[in-house]
Order: C-alpha cells, then sequence, then structure tokens
C-alpha cells in the first residue's frame, strides 16, 4: 500500500553546512524536490540558507524552502543527514567515529520519532560506519538506510580516467568499491569504454596505458580530498551533486545503479558492513546489491577494506546495539 509519504517530494537535509547548503542548491535547480527543509543546530545559519535560496526561487523552479526543526521531517520521502564534526588537528579517525557516532544516535531518533516511513541517506563522514550506526540507531529495516559512499570516489575515477583517454566521463563506466576511504578498491576488471576494457581499448586503439599510469590515476582518486582540502579548506560542489543524483533516482523511482554504502551480507564471504557497491537505488531505497565477478586481486582488496570497517564497528561497539 502506497501511504502519502511514499509518493512525496519533499526532502529534509540535516545540517546547513556546505554540504548541506550545496545540495539544497542543487535541488533547487533540479526542480526534484517541491518542498525543502534545513535543519541546524544552528538555527540562524539554516534560516539564513533558506533565505538565500528562496531568493533564487523566482528564477529557477517553484520550490518550497524553509528552515526547521525535526518535526518538519515529518511527512518527507528522504531526510539527508549531513552534519556531524569536523576532524580536528590531532584528532584520529577513530575519535572522529566515536564523537559522531554519539551525534548519530539523537539525530537517527528525532528522524524516526517524527518521520518511521521514509528513507535516511547518510553523507558524513566516516559514512559507512555512521551508515551502519544510523541502521542500528533508527531501528528502520536496511533497505531504507544507506550512505553516500563511494559515489564522489567513482565520479573523480570516472573524471581522471576521461581525461586520460579524452572522452567525455559518462562515457566512461567503472566503480570504486569498498570504504569511503584510504583502503577503497579500484575496480580494473571491469572498467571499460564502449564496452571494452581497458586494455583492449589501449589496444584497438594504439594508446599507451601503462600499469603505472593507471595506478596513478587511482591515487589522484583516492588522495583527491586531501589536495582539495589543503586548497580550499573542504569539499562540497561534486558530493552535493552526487547527493541530488541519489535523491533523483529515489524521487523518479529509477532503479539507478550507483556506488552508495549499504548493509552487506554474504559478499565474497564479507558480512555485517556498510560500504560500497554497485546498487540498484529505486523509490524504496535499495533495491538490491549487484554481485560483481571481481578479480582475486579485487577480492582480497574488499576483503582488506571490510576489516578496516570492522575493526572501527568493533571499537565503537556498534556490534552489540
Amino acid at each position: 500500500m502506497i501511504t502519502p509519504t511514499h509518493i512525496s517530494n519533499k526532502v529534509a537535509i540535516i545540517g546547513a553546512g556546505n554540504v548541506g547548503a550545496t545540495l539544497a542548491y542543487g535541488l533547487l535547480l533540479s526542480g526534484l524536490a517541491t518542498e525543502i527543509v534545513l535543519i541546524d543546530q544552528n538555527s540562524l545559519k539554516a534560516e539564513g540558507e533558506a533565505m538565500d535560496l528562496n531568493h533564487a526561487v523566482p528564477l529557477t523552479k517553484p520550490t518550497r524552502i524553509y528552515a526547521g526543526t525535526y518535526r518538519d521531517c515529518e511527512g518527507a520521502a528522504i531526510t539527508i543527514i549531513t552534519a556531524g564534526a569536523a576532524q580536528k588537528p590531532g584528532e584520529t579517525r577513530i575519535d572522529l567515529a566515536a564523537k559522531n557516532t554519539k551525534i548519530f544516535q539523537n539525530i537517527n531518533e528525532e528522524i524516526v520519532k517524527h518521520n518511521p516511513q521514509g528513507l535516511i541517506l547518510v553523507a558524513t563522514n566516516p559514512v559507512d560506519v555512521l551508515t551502519y550506526a544510523s541502521i542500528k540507531f533508527s531501528g528502520l529495516p536496511a533497505k531504507r538506510v544507506f550512505g553516500s559512499g563511494t559515489i564522489l570516489d567513482t565520479a573523480r575515477f570516472r573524471y581522471l580516467l576521461s581525461q586520460k583517454f579524452d572522452v567525455d566521463p559518462r562515457s566512461v563506466h567503472a566503480f570504486i568499491i569498498g570504504e569511503h576511504g584510504d583502503s577503497e578498491v579500484p575496480v580494473w576488471s571491469l572498467a571499460n569504454i564502449a564496452g571494452m576494457r581497458l586494455e583492449d581499448y589501449c589496444k584497438e586503439n594504439r594508446m599507451n596505458c601503462s600499469g603505472e599510469e593507471l595506478e596513478e590515476i587511482f591515487r589522484k582518486t583516492r588522495d583527491a580530498a586531501y589536495h582539495i582540502i589543503e586548497r580550499k579548506g573542504a569539499t562540497f560542489y561534486a558530493i552535493g551533486t552526487g547527493l541530488v543524483r541519489i535523491v533523483e533516482a529515489i524521487l523518479r523511482d529509477q532503479n539507478t545503479v550507483l556506488s552508495v554504502s549499504s548493509l552487506i551480507n554474504d559478499y565474497y564471504g564479507i558480512s555485517e558492513i556498510c560500504y560500497s557497491l554497485p546498487t540498484v537505488i529505486d523509490r524504496g531505497g535499495v533495491e538490491h546489491v549487484i554481485r560483481l565477478n571481481l578479480s582475486d586481486t579485487e577480492q582480497e582488496g574488499m576483503r582488506k577494506s571490510a576489516q578496516v570497517l570492522q575493526t572501527t564497528i568493533l571499537q565503537l561497539g556498534l556490534d552489540k546495539l
């Protein structure tokens, strides 16, 4: 049975910082959402962003945009969490994960209190750990709680490959899977242009594609955030756009394959963690995770990536929730 919530085009955004505000702006330009509510601990910041966005409405698409409270999550098709603490100098990744896990317990409880029927999309880092925590804290079915995962890493990967091969990035088909972080895995064995594996594409088009060159492309993909943050302090345009793409797949029920982070069970022997794999996304959230025919090296990389996340989950005690 379809409820009004399930046919709503309302989007709630928790966190009005760089990512949340960029996401709201992208949604406004896209015309996907009929209603956007910004919720932030700093209510004045949320109000200011809503005011600024509303002044663009006459030039874009009819959209109701306002600052609200958790109560305003009611009726949203999807609630997107971009809120959380930023990593401070000298702070470890596990310190950040512990801090944001505590914040997320309250956020998820408030979301579910006012909107038990909608989807939850996590964008805050460490996204895989916080997606797992959100499933535990919210008590919602796992298919309705997922994270942005490696959608950004995959976009970076496709862009850099397109620069190498001088083709439109949209014509490059390749995925980064696993953790959104240092242990992520490039799926070289399935990467292709025009249906041709990269090795074959290089041979047929007389291009030099050494393993060293391709490995450098992956390093640039994996380390991109460090270089951007060093130059401008934060990344938000590309992830904001990635989140808009996920929202589009949901609101338009597109059955789109995207590399999002979701609960994994028995995938090459890996279970009970959240990390990214090509996943079919529709109006109900995670429709299903696609099983890839990975090389032995890629399978090993997946297991190592899973181990990194499982260690963090155990350190935080999330497995006991």
